[in-house]
């Protein structure tokens, strides 16, 4: 049977909880099997919280004993842990349960992975540790003791005692649960250490298994940056005496921000030139930096209820942007961004899934890690950011560390501190926070005698549970360019707050050419009719980056339409602007291979379906071929001497420099691997020396129906590195035509190399399939039927990972009638699954509507 009716929790509903936890001393007594914990908590009522029952968290404990100061008591069971009688003054609760690590495969508590002890307690993991008050605004310091026969066993916090058979760690800064992490295994590490600017020396270690110590320079280096960053743009030094990595296989997420003992996947730390692509070492840097910086925005400062995720992960998520535009190219990591936002969150605002950035209600909190409340999460921080200025930005920030330190937060905390710092009112931009849904910005303009006027209206669509919106403080920033494209007014923030206004510029000797929006200023749709013409002379002339590549996004959006709809040709407008800007060697090399990227099939689909279009996959998938085709021929002679300018001759290293270049370079490459039959591509397979160029030509091969050979090459030589194999697995789907996408994965699925217990590999796999476009989408339905058959096989394993895959499904209204069907079908044959968890019960519900 399935689990219990659903519980919604709802924000409205919060109480503190009713005593405060002073101390944790936990043990652990390591058995694959049967690992007992033993725990003594020191508990105090808490006269800010309403009288309550007293209940601990628990779940998939078998318990041997309980006492309350002393004596032995008898819990009682309810929903989801127990009650008991205690004292009406402060007290201590110990506890003694046995938990089956080796049997956990959903990854959250204490599990396994390849005979190593981890944890996963983000967000309700700890109450499947031991009996406790599992939630966030519960902070207390924790003292642990790990006793078994591994040569490494890590927890939170500084060293203690340590010895045969045994390790003490204590963590002297209050957390709360879900920050707890213990590691145990044959480890080795990769040692270094950093001097904080008040003189601190720090213990910096990376913790990997034998034989994966040559991939752990990079991630140390990124975690060294990450540090000196963090106290020299917000003042904030490291605060324990070490900082532990641990690299592990098998993860639910990317990495977690435990304190002092931050736990990755794999995937997200271990890195060569060898087995490592130029965007893998990118993301091991911001995923280092995010975490890292976690420790105060998150860890110090926390989130009082899961309803303030968004606090931290927001947050957090706009600091590791800075980082990452300040250690590279700013412009690039602002259009990634965006691509990022308007394929992931766009999407889901548009969906059944819509939600805000901090929700009112939720069944299961793991649903909500979502890239509304990370990616646009850090958008409102952003627009944050524009609104009050720079420096009233950092003042509020350190105004929010000196308030707020040690502290479970709210939004309204937030919101509060930068209205005392800058003396504005932020009531209407929490509004962001409350409604779901992205505003449409329609923009229409007049000119007349000197006087320039954008008269725009903001409305945002109904989503589920919200049929009205009320208008946002929406921060537009704007330029003005001369027909010659001098700049006549330079970038002005607008601060749209009503359902229509209009902005006047005056003294201009001709009717202006507008940028707007520059630098992605608020996550809005924009809409504003715009010729063609004009497009292109924003592509050559603005002096906004994002706008420029904006311009040519929009050239080439309305050129895959105007194919999808009625087959026109390619227009010339297009292709000679784009070949303007490729062939400009002063531009960022990075910058052109980005404006030389396609808007993607998802994205053409979601604008299809905005205009009131049925879309069809395969129409789209062809229209981007012919596209990619035509370009390839226009541009050959141009693609060949950018081939061989680009090319990184001096020895491997993953700087935004090279970085840059191999991106222009495997450009060319794919457009020449259209007319050379792949013959450029099998030579830069033969000769590459590094996963960068090793990779774009095995995808290069693939997609020229040239990749058999290829293939089989790849598997041989890189069939012992799990994290190598994951991007074999990918590739021959990714780029897989879609008659064969649904075919290849099922193959794939059947290799002895695939587990679903892993979720890299699954990813990998499946999740390779469910974003293939029109492969997943083919008529056949067989993409469909695949990816539900195997959700149904995970879900009694890793429900997480499961609900997680159901957003595949999350757009299945846009489509034809014949594909909702063969959708809805497998929807429903997922929800009849027995004994289907609540994660993917929520989720599939959801879907649905």
């Amino acid at each position: 049977m399935k689990d219990a009716a659903p519980q919604t929790i709802y924000l409205k509903d919060y109480t503190p909880f009713g005593w405060r936890v002073e101390s944790v001393y936990l043990t652990f007594r390591l058995a694959a099997s049967a690992t007992r914990v033993l725990s003594k908590i020191r508990f105090a009522p808490n006269p800010d919280a309403p009288d309550q029952r007293f209940f601990l968290h628990g779940e998939n404990l078998d318990p041997i004993s309980t006492r309350i100061d002393g004596s032995e008591t008898t819990p009682r069971a309810v929903a989801g842990g127990i009650e008991l009688d205690v004292p009406d003054a402060p007290f201590t609760f110990e506890a003694e349960v046995e938990i089956n690590p080796a049997a956990n495969t959903a990854l959250e508590g204490l599990y396994m992975s390849n005979g190593m002890y981890c944890t996963q307690c983000e967000a309700e993991g700890f109450r499947k540790i031991t009996w406790y008050p599992d939630r966030p605004d519960v902070m207390a310091p924790f003292s642990v003791r790990i006793e078994g026969s591994e040569p490494v066993m890590l927890s939170n916090g500084n060293p203690g005692a340590s010895g045969d058979g045994f390790a003490d760690w204590h963590d002297p800064w209050p957390k709360p649960a879900y920050l707890f992490a213990l590691v145990a295994g044959d480890l080795v590490t990769h040692p270094d250490s950093f001097t904080t600017a008040s003189g601190k020396q720090v213990e910096l270690n990376v913790w990997v298994r034998p034989g994966d110590e040559g991939k752990c320079a990079f991630g140390m280096e990124a975690l060294k940056k990450s540090m000196a960053w963090d106290e020299a743009t917000y003042g904030r030094e490291y605060d324990l005496d070490v900082f532990n990595i641990v690299a592990v296989d098998d993860f639910n997420m990317g990495a977690m921000e435990n304190k002092g003992l931050n736990i990755f996947n794999s995937s997200c730390v271990l890195a060569s030139p060898e087995t490592s692509t130029d965007a893998n070492f990118e993301r091991i840097e911001a995923i280092i930096a995010h975490e890292y910086f976690h420790n105060w925005t998150g860890n110090r400062i926390t989130c009082r209820d899961w309803f303030q995720l968004c606090l931290k992960e927001g947050l957090t998520v706009f600091r590791d942007a800075q980082f990452t535009a300040d250690m590279r190219s700013a412009p690039v990591k602002r259009i990634e961004d965006v691509i990022m936002l308007r394929g992931r969150q766009f999407r889901e605002d548009n969906g059944p899934l819509a939600h805000p950035v901090r929700p009112d209600s939720f069944v299961e909190i793991n649903n909500f890690y979502t890239a509304t409340v990370y990616e646009k999460g850090a958008e409102l921080i952003g627009m944050l950011k524009t609104l009050v200025g720079h420096d009233a930005y950092y003042r509020a920030l350190d105004l929010y560390f000196d308030r707020h330190d040690g502290d479970a937060a709210t939004i309204e905390d937030w919101l509060t501190v930068f209205e005392d710092a800058t003396g504005r009112d932020l009531s209407q931009f929490k509004r962001w926070y409350d409604q779901a849904g992205t505003p449409r910005l329609s923009v229409t303009d007049d000119f007349k005698d000197g006087t320039y006027i954008l008269n725009i209206k903001q409305e945002t669509p109904a989503t589920p549970g919200q049929t009205r919106k009320a208008p946002r403080i929406i921060p537009i920033a704007v330029g003005l360019l001369n027909p010659n494209g001098d700049e006549v007014q330079p970038t002005t923030i607008l601060e749209m707050t009503e359902a229509e206004q209009s902005f006047t510029f005056e003294g201009l000797a001709s009717k202006p050419v507008p940028s707007i929006l520059r630098d992605f200023s608020a996550p809005v749709i924009l809409e504003h009719e715009v010729s063609n013409a004009t497009r292109a002379f924003l592509l050559a002339h603005d002096t906004d980056p994002f706008n420029r590549w904006q311009a040519g996004r929009d050239l080439a959006l309305d050129t895959l339409l105007n194919m999808i709809r009625d087959g026109a040709v390619p227009g010339t407008d297009y292709l000679d602007a784009l070949h303007t800007l490729i062939r400009d060697d002063t531009q960022d090399p990075a910058f052109r291979a980005l404006a030389l990227g396609l808007p993607s099939q998802d994205e053409l689909a979601q604008m299809l379906h905005d205009h009131c279009e049925t879309p069809d996959p395969q129409a789209i998938w062809e229209a981007l071929e012919t596209l990619k085709q035509v370009r390839a021929e226009a541009y050959q002679d141009t693609a060949t001497r950018l081939y061989a300018r680009y090319q990184v001759t001096e020895p491997f290293a993953p700087t935004a420099e090279q970085s840059a270049a191999r991106s222009l370079a495997n450009a060319a490459m794919s457009m020449l691997n259209r007319l050379d039959g792949g013959a450029l591509a099998q030579k830069q397979f033969d000769d590459a020396d590094n996963m960068t160029q090793q990779l774009a030509a095995l995808s290069a091969l693939i997609a020229a129906d040239k990749g058999e050979t290829a293939v089989a090459r790849f598997y041989q030589q890189w069939r012992h590195d799990r994290l190598v194999i994951d991007k074999w697995f990918s590739a021959q789907i990714v780029h897989a035509r879609p008659e064969d996408a649904a075919a290849i994965a099922k193959t794939l699925t059947q290799h002895p190399d695939f587990t679903m217990k892993n979720p890299n590999r699954f990813r990998a796999t499946l999740g390779a399939l469910a974003m293939s476009g029109a492969g997943f989408h083919h008529a056949s339905g067989d993409g469909y039927d695949l990816l539900a058959d195997w959700l149904i096989k995970l879900d009694p394993l890793n429900p997480q990972t499961t609900a997680r895959m159901c957003t595949a499904f999350e757009t299945w209204k846009r489509y034809d009638t014949d594909r909702q069907a063969k959708i809805e079908t497998q929807l429903h044959r997922i929800l009849a699954a027995p004994d289907l968890s609540r994660d993917t019960t929520e989720m599939i519900t959801r879907i649905l509507g």
